[in-house]
């Protein structure tokens, strides 16, 4: 099983560069295979690290992690021969510029708070559904339909309220999201890519060994090391209080605040969706809220 912690920035990008070696076939990459069964899955090192034009040592050298400077030439080699999209290269890069630099003192996570005209704005967004959430998917605020929209996730206590633990741990999340494989496939995806350049910031750490514990699907796609998700701008719920809805969603970064990001969800007024989204603000039981509240100020489900 992979494990959420790594000892260097070469490490990390050993991994990303095993990952994408094993999960691309030979004949992707124009490769003729002879008859017989071939032990290794995809590529095997020597036919990367000649598809690339580097030799075979320096190749391995860098898949374990004993490589950390590699020149942006042998970076690009490697992204055409492996044949990664835009996004995917980029991380390439990211991982062997943080493997260059590396240092054993993870940085400050980023501020938790949110600010008081955040939580302004949530509230003028009703009856949109819309939350604020950390780099690491923790719920940090949100409006009524917000939290209600993930059905049942009410039902945890404030501080444990995340995405990616809610959409792999909590029973009601595959019956809610009809393109569920698609969905946690986007999120872990995002969570690779977070925790490529930032292996041990202890946000993402506790996160990812929480969820390879208690969720095989999370730890096989884990191992995938997948950083590009497909993202899709409408979503349907099913859900058990006001049925299927789908929505057009949008998040952003917000300005000033490293890390937190805004998700808002829409629906054409008239519509059976809108109707539905403005049924489910007006029987959240639990009203606007926010993460950093002391334990006594939390809002209550009402009976």
């Amino acid at each position: 099983m992979a494990s959420a912690q790594s000892s260097g920035g070469g490490t990390e990008l050993g991994q990303f560069l095993r990952a994408r070696r094993t999960q691309t076939r030979p004949d992707q990459v124009g490769l003729t295979v002879g008859p017989g069964l071939r032990r290794t899955p995809g590529l095997r090192r020597e036919e990367l690290a000649t598809l690339a034009g580097m030799s075979i040592d320096y190749y391995v050298r860098m898949e374990r992690g004993k490589e950390t400077r590699p020149s942006p030439a042998v970076l690009d080699a490697l992204a055409r021969a492996l044949h990664l999209d835009d996004a995917e290269h980029q991380h390439l890069r990211e991982l062997a510029a943080r493997a260059a630099r590396y240092a054993p003192e993870p940085p400050p996570p980023p501020s938790r708070t949110v600010r008081p005209h955040l939580k302004l704005v949530l509230e003028a967004l009703r009856p949109s559904p819309a939350y604020i959430i950390s780099r690491s998917m923790d719920l940090l605020a949100w409006n009524p339909g917000g939290l209600a929209l993930y059905a049942g996730l009410a039902d945890w206590p404030a501080t444990q309220r995340n995405l990616a633990r809610y959409f792999f741990l909590h029973p009601t999340a595959r019956t809610l999201f009809p393109d569920w494989d698609e969905l946690v496939r986007g999120c872990v995806a995002r969570l690779r890519s977070l925790a490529g350049t930032a292996p041990d910031a202890p946000d993402l750490t506790q996160l990812v060994g929480e969820l390879l514990l208690k969720s095989p699907d999370f730890a096989k796609l884990w191992e995938r090391y997948d950083v590009v998700g497909r993202k899709r701008i409408q979503k349907t719920f099913h859900h058990p209080q006001v049925g299927v809805l789908t929505l057009s969603g949008q998040s952003m970064n917000l300005e000033g605040t490293p890390g937190q990001r805004l998700g808002v969800y829409t629906a054409e007024p008239g519509t059976p969706d809108h109707d539905a989204m403005l049924l489910l603000d007006a029987i959240a039981l639990e009203p606007a809220g926010h993460r950093d509240m002391k334990p006594e100020q939390q809002p209550h489900s009402q009976p």
